[in-house]
Parts: C-alpha cells; structure tokens; sequence
C-alpha cells in the first residue's frame, strides 16, 4: 500500500511485546495495524488529516518501553543518548550487568571480606537493578498499563522481590539470614543473556529470507543519443531510473531494474531469484530481472519495471506478508500468552501461601520458591513457537524458490493426501512438437509441407509455431511461392487458416472438427482416400478432397517423472484434470504413472472436480493457465509456476518460482514438518513451563537457576525450529 507506514522498533522481541504495541496503536484509533516481533517491525495506515498524528501514535509505542529505530522524515528522535549507545543492545546489556554480578557470585567461593561486606553488595545489585529497570522495568510497567502484562513483569517481580528482601536483612542488622543481593543482579542478567541468545536465535531464522532483501546499489550504464545519432553513455544509480529508459548492461554488471532485451545476448545468472545456479542464455525480447548478473555477453535493454514494481520486490513483498500472517495454531498461542501472566502471578502467590502456611518452609524459602516460580515462567517460549517454525520454513522455501503466499497455506500443506495437476504446461511443457504425419500418395512430402507451412505462417496458434520451427527447412526457398501461391490468406477463429489461389482455388489447414463439416457441407465424404480421426490435429484440405493431416505431441517436462514418482513414494494420490481429449491425457498419465485421468473438463467442471475430491481429503491443485484459476482457488492449496498466467499466480497460495514442478515435493515436504516443528515448540513450551512452575515452587530450583532455565528455554526451541533449514523432509 503507497499510505503504509513502516518503523523499525527496537526492544519488541516476544509475542508479548508485539501483542501490547497492536494494541495500544489500536487504542488510538490506528488503522491497518500489523505488527511483526520477527523481525521488529510495525505497519500502519499513514492517518490522513483527521486522524491520529504520527508524534501521538509514536509517543505510544515509546510510551511502552520501545525505541522507534526508522519512521519517517521529520520524525526521528536524533542522535541516540549516552545509555543507548552504552546499553543499546541485549548484548550490551548483558555484559554490563555480568560485570556487576560476577563478583556477587564471587562470595559464594571465596572468603575475601569486602565480598562479603552486605553495603559492597547492596551497591553491586543496585546498579544491575537500576539497568533491568530502564529496560525490563519500563517494559513491564507500560504492558501493565495496557492491560497486556508481559513477562517481564514477572522478571521484575522477582528481581524486586529478593532486592527487597535483601535491603530489609541489610537496614536490620541481620544479612546473614537475608543477604539475597545475588539472585536479584542474577535474575535481571540471565534474563538479559536469555533476551541475547533469543535475538540471536530470531536474526539466524531470518538469515534466509534477510537474504533476498540484500540489494545492491547497482550503477547503470544508461544510453542516450546526440542530435548527430551517435550514442553516449552515462553511469546513474540504478534507483534513478525510469520505465523506458535505456541501458547497456556489460560482462560482470548486475542488471540494475527490470528489463526486456533490445538488442544482444547473454548468459544471466538469476540465481538471487530462483536459487538455480546454471545460467540461463537470453536473447532479443527476452525478459531480464533486476539484482541478476549478467555472466558473459553486452545487451541493450530498456527498463520495464522500477522500485516496489520489480520481481524481486514483489517477491519479498510476498514473503514478507506471509511472515506477518499468523497461523492458526499461532492465534491459540497467542491467546493462552494473554492470560498467561496473570495466571502465573495467582500462582506464585498461591504457591508462597502454601509453603509458607501448610509446607512449613517459612518465610525466607517460601518467598524465594515464589520468586523462583515466577522467575522461571515463559510466555516467549510459547510465543516464539509458530513464528520461529513458520520463519525458518519460509527461508528454507524461498531459498529453493518456493514462494508461500501466506502462512495457512504453509501450514495447509500438511493436510495434503490429493495432488491434482493441469496437464498443458504444467506436466507438459506447453511446446508442441510434430509427432506424425502422411499425406496422400500422389503428392510428393515437400510439396505438403510447403503447402501447410504456407498456410499456418500467418498464423501465431501453438500448432503453427511448431510447423513453423520444423518445418522451414524443408520447405526451403519455395516456402514463400512453393507449388501453389496463395493470393489471400486468412485465420478461421479457432479452427484453423483458409487460403485461395489466384485462380480461386481453395485450401484448408483445419481441425478435425472443422474439416467434418467442411466434407459434410460439400458431400464429399465417400470419395476419400482418407478418413477424419479426431486424434489428428490438423488436415489439409483442398476443396473437397483430403490432402493429409498432422499430428502434434507435447513434450512432458523432463522433471515431471521423477517428481510424480515421488509424490506416489510418499502416500499422496495423484490426479490429471485437464481440458485436453481423453487420449492425450490418458498418454500423459500413462507415461508419467499418475492415479485417475479427468480428461475434456472445462474450467467450471474442473473446479467442481477439486471440490468432489476434497470431501475425500484437502487438495493441492498445480497449474498454470486461466482456465485454471477457479481450480485453483477452490483446492485447499493452490500451486502456480513461475511461468504461469497473472491471474493464475495472483489465485494461487504457493508459487514455484522455477519453472516446472521439480520442487513441489519439497514444498510439501515442509509444509508438513514446519507444521511438525511447531507441534513439537508448542509442546516444549507448555511441557517446560508445566514441569517447571512445580518444580520451583517445591523448592527444588532456586532464582538464579530459575532465570538461566527461562532463558535457555527459547535458545532451546530456536535449536529445534532451525534443524528444518537441514532436516531431510522428503
């Protein structure tokens, strides 16, 4: 959207965080909200003159406990301050408090007296307190006053809880029995080391898909001619370039926007797109994405598309969207997060009154279970779940040049037991070769490929490409007179080309179907040589008499056996629904193996067969063509290649960027294991978060351990949503 706003936001990193931030801008009445912690970013409509001002809706995510990183001009807060600079970072954070909390931890080995002096100590945790206030402290209190208590509330209820404890035993004379400074420092540290090892987690999920979005300032060599004509060259940043400007684009150079070849051939590496190492060899007309290399050859072209228009950035766009979707199962998530810290509040108090009234652990050790448990709770486990499995899944995906559209369709690939493919141009590469053909015995081979080459030449039909490329040759020199010219030629919509000689004598290059009539209409059905067979693609007609037909072929794309092969390997059932006759789609099966044949199906009859075959189980349907989209939009999953038509890629949920279907066991593949990745986060996360909250409140863990446990948690489930970037998931 051209009125959509994007700020980095610095300190969102939990579900949390994000679920306070949507819910304050919210609050003020802003539009279009979307909010991505994965990445630390917000969205939202830019208010027009009756709306929220940004210095408002900026002052409320602040207001928070956030720093706004990027927002528009005018906008930005200057120079960072003195503590951000010092304590910018988790990392910073974290070192800064390790230095203050090593030598609390110190007095727990060594007997050197100022260690163990309770003002040396007071000061020390002071300090590290000081630090998880200004951050953890301002976070917690802002969630609370959005009603979206966070879990930092939590870290500093139990900071606090055994500073206070401390700080009494201190001003009483009696830090032997109350001297807890420790736990409170390392409370705030691990969870600031937790908070370092999660971002490093969250950056390592995104590496993929950062990785697309590195583009380069590339330089364009941008071609203007003088009064005289003669040419000139000037260098420009690729991002001054407009839609039909022209350029020379050399050996070594990056394409600097998108491009069609004007001139000039060359090998381009579009590996930044499609992952595809071998280059691709293009020629005049051809198309040319922007940020590709140009590996060997000179082209000019002029430019098609810039900016937010290109490939590339449609593309990241996509994925970006699919990031910010949030799964089915991440909308439970979220809901149990909510409540999850008040809930833990009522728990930790529950468990204090317990020890302390019924468990006789008195005062001291049933507030330090209290602390521990509520030390040790993790809402960002549960939080961190969907996204980090979806995240990873997603960068995987794109780096193999599979696109998911959103996020349900990624996590709807595991329900697949259907796969369902068009034939033409999806099994098939949509290139129509000449099988067969015969002619009548009395005339000679060239003289009836001339004939018919002559013919289709004006035509631009796929069956006339396919004579034109075979058959040139053999018509030679006599390919423009040949044996019969022609003084007019015309195209019969949809059946085939008419041609009549200067002395009025008509030919035919028809369909089958066209040529029936044609006899009908002139009865000269019984005097053939040959017969009509709808199999046969084209006739030669002269007048009233059979002169020969062709036969085409479409080639089966050389991935496809293999491919189907492997979907047959792992359980699916296979399908071909096409508009193409009985016969050929039988063949096409035949060959390639595939389970059930639906064959002259129009785009309505195949949209009502994809919704027969989902009441048996959920449906990928692949395909490429117009006729396909309501298929396509009805089948659970919606796959489209790279060479499909618009409205084909715009229907579709899933894009297989390069062309053909090599990668659609992939793609299914780990649409089923991020959807088991994520089952198995969630599961950590509840089963960390049941066994713990008991096991600190028997007393069995103490604060400082508690802390670490909570921290190491998340590095825990980053761990397992990484192993899908490696795992063999097919």
């Amino acid at each position: 959207m051209d009125n959509q706003i994007e700020w980095k936001v610095r300190g969102m990193t939990c579900t949390n965080c994000a679920m306070s931030v949507d819910k304050q801008l919210k609050s003020l009445g802003v539009k279009g909200v979307e909010v991505d912690f994965m990445q630390s970013l917000v969205r939202f409509q830019h208010p027009d003159q009756d709306g929220v001002p940004l210095k408002k809706i900026r002052d409320g995510i602040q207001g928070l406990g956030f720093r706004i990183e990027q927002e528009p001009s005018g906008m930005a807060d200057g120079s960072a301050s003195l503590s951000e600079r010092l304590l910018g970072t988790p990392f910073k954070r974290f070192i800064a408090c390790l230095i203050f909390t090593i030598p609390l931890w110190l007095h727990m080995w060594l007997t050197a007296r100022l260690l163990h002096q309770p003002v040396f100590q007071l000061v020390l945790s002071v300090i590290v307190l000081m630090i998880g206030l200004a951050y953890l402290g301002r976070s917690a209190w802002h969630s609370l006053k959005s009603s979206a208590a966070n879990m930092n509330v939590l870290v500093i209820l139990g900071a606090l809880a055994a500073f206070g404890y401390s700080l009494y035993g201190t001003l009483t004379g009696q830090p032997e029995n109350f001297l807890f400074y420790e736990t409170s420092a390392t409370i705030i540290t691990l969870v600031f080391m937790g908070n370092w090892l999660e971002a490093r987690t969250v950056a390592r999920t995104q590496q993929s898909i950062k990785s697309l979005m590195l583009q380069q300032k590339v330089q364009a060599n941008m071609l203007t001619y003088g009064p005289d004509g003669s040419e000139m060259v000037f260098q420009v940043e690729s991002e001054d370039l407009k839609v039909g400007d022209l350029v020379l684009i050399k050996s070594g150079e990056l394409v600097p926007m998108d491009a069609k070849i004007l001139s000039g051939e060359a090998d381009i590496d579009e590996s930044i797109l499609t992952g595809e190492s071998l280059p691709v060899h293009k020629t005049k007309g051809e198309a040319l994405i922007g940020n590709s290399q140009v590996l060997s050859g000179n082209v000019k072209a002029y430019i098609t598309a810039t900016g937010k228009d290109t490939v590339l950035q449609h593309m990241l766009r996509l994925v970006e969207k699919a990031q910010q979707q949030k799964a089915p199962m991440q909308l439970l998530a979220d809901k149990i997060s909510a409540l999850f810290v008040p809930a833990i509040l009522v728990l930790a108090a529950l468990g204090f009154t317990l020890n302390f009234f019924l468990g006789g652990a008195g005062f001291t050790a049933s507030l330090m279970r209290a602390i521990a448990m509520l030390v040790i709770a993790c809402p960002c486990a549960m939080g961190l779940a969907t996204p980090a499995g979806i995240a990873v899944g997603l960068g995987r995906a794109t780096k193999k040049g599979i696109l998911f559209k959103n996020a349900h369709a990624l996590e709807n690939f595991q329900q697949i037991k259907n796969i369902v493919f068009d034939k033409t141009g999806t099994l098939t590469t949509g290139k129509l070769q000449i099988a067969d053909f015969q002619h009548i015995a009395s005339m000679e081979t060239n003289t009836f490929k001339t004939l018919v080459f002559n013919l289709e030449k004006y035509s631009g039909h796929p069956l006339a490409t396919a004579i034109m490329q075979a058959w040139k040759p053999a018509a030679g020199s006599s390919a423009n007179n040949g044996p019969v010219a022609f003084a007019k030629v015309e195209e019969i919509k949809g059946e085939g080309m008419k041609g009549i000689t200067k002395e009025g004598v008509i030919y035919f290059a028809v369909s089958p179907r066209k040529a029936q009539a044609l006899l009908q209409s002139q009865a000269g059905l019984q005097s053939q040589e040959m017969t009509i067979e709808p199999h046969h693609h084209l006739y030669l007609i002269r007048e009233n008499r059979i002169l020969g037909w062709v036969s085409f072929k479409d080639t089966i794309r050389p991935e496809a056996p293999q491919t189907i092969t492997r979907l047959k390997e792992a359980g699916f059932i296979t399908y071909l629904v096409s508009g193409d006759s009985t016969v050929n789609c039988k063949e096409v099966a035949g060959v390639l193996g595939i389970d059930h044949v639906y064959s002259e199906q129009t785009p309505q009859q195949k949209q009502a067969t994809i919704r027969d075959l989902r009441q048996t189980g959920a449906v990928a349907m692949i395909g490429d063509g117009i006729n396909d989209s309501p298929a396509l939009a009805e089948a659970t999953v919606g796959v489209s290649l790279s060479s499909a038509t618009q409205i084909a890629m715009q229907t579709a949920d899933v894009l297989l960027i390069r062309d053909g279907i090599g990668q659609l066991p992939l793609a299914l593949g780990l649409g089923k294991h991020t959807y088991k990745t994520i089952r198995q986060n969630l599961l950590w996360a509840f089963a960390y978060n049941i066994i713990a909250l008991p096991v600190a409140g028997l007393g069995l863990l103490s604060p400082s351990f508690a802390a670490l446990a909570m921290g190491l948690s998340d590095v825990v489930l980053g761990f397992n949503s990484i192993r899908l970037s490696w795992k063999k998931v097919i």
